[in-house]
């Protein structure tokens, strides 16, 4: 994460009318749109009921020609989105599938995230089973090119519970990484030690190869306590990764293994594994 950025970033969430804007890069002057309008554009896709009676549904933002917008572990420069789904109507509960994501390397900085589109697939839970659901609410993200901008946009969607399969939610569904048995996951341990911030912690995971110069993110799974860039390594059948963990109040804290998350993206498929082992 970068601490400065977002700082300035979640300030001017505050007022979008003009847009701020957060200088990426030096280079050539852009021309910035004057709203948010002129750069993404938001829709909730049905995708019809399952048969534990969830519905499927999924939130797809559409972006400008050489824009990008961010996964929930952005990288050292990028803008993690948030939401706020207080508005909603008998909703119970929501579960998130996050595709995955590209690597983008700029300017000596690593981001992870999305181009041309996003579809964010998710499954509700009625909060009253066979009652009209309504999702209403507010996506928090950051948008990049030359500049980064902070947006916030509504969202405010009647579930079809008729509606058939979706073929843009199928896919992003399809895009999903791989589960740690569906990847040939034989290992994953995490060994803690005390750093300067608070925890480094470094992941061994024996694994095929995903393709490519893999890498490894470290996720606490933890609110409130934070991974730096992760460094990751290739020896053998093992993936190493390590990483520094700190608390936003900058306290000490404790971490829970199995809460961790570790995803793995390489050139020809992507793993995720939650928790690991001592190690």
């Amino acid at each position: 994460m970068a601490p400065k950025l977002l700082t300035v970033c979640a300030a001017s969430l505050l007022s979008m009318a003009p847009l701020p804007v957060v200088p990426f890069a030096a280079g050539p002057a852009l021309a910035v749109p004057a709203t948010l309008k002129d750069l993404v554009r938001i829709e909730v896709l049905d995708g019809g009921q399952t048969k534990r009676g969830t519905y499927i549904a999924a939130l797809r933002l559409t972006l400008s020609d050489g824009w990008k917008t961010y996964w929930r572990a952005p990288g050292e420069a990028g803008i993690p989105p948030s939401f706020d789904w207080r508005g909603s109507r008998n909703l119970g509960d929501v579960v998130i599938t996050w595709p995955a994501p590209e690597v983008f390397e700029a300017n000596g900085l690593r981001t992870i995230g999305y181009k041309h589109q996003l579809v964010l697939p998710i499954e509700v839970t009625p909060a009253k089973p066979g009652q009209p659901v309504r999702l209403k609410g507010t996506i928090d993200f950051g948008l990049c090119s030359d500049v980064c901008i902070p947006g916030s946009l509504d969202f405010d969607h009647q579930i079809d519970p008729a509606a058939g399969r979706n073929p843009a939610i199928v896919a992003a569904l399809a895009s999903r990484p791989y589960s740690a048995q569906e990847a040939g996951v034989r290992a994953a341990t995490c060994r803690l030690s005390p750093s300067p911030s608070g925890l480094k912690v470094e992941a061994r995971i024996t694994m095929p190869s995903t393709g490519g110069q893999e890498l490894a993110v470290i996720e606490s799974g933890t609110p409130g306590i934070w991974a730096t860039e992760t460094e990751s390594r290739r020896q053998g059948d093992t993936l190493i990764a390590s990483t520094d963990l700190s608390s936003d109040n900058g306290g000490a804290f404790a971490l829970n293994r199995s809460a961790i998350r570790i995803t793995v993206l390489g050139t020809n498929h992507s793993v995720d594994i939650r928790g690991c082992d001592a190690g």
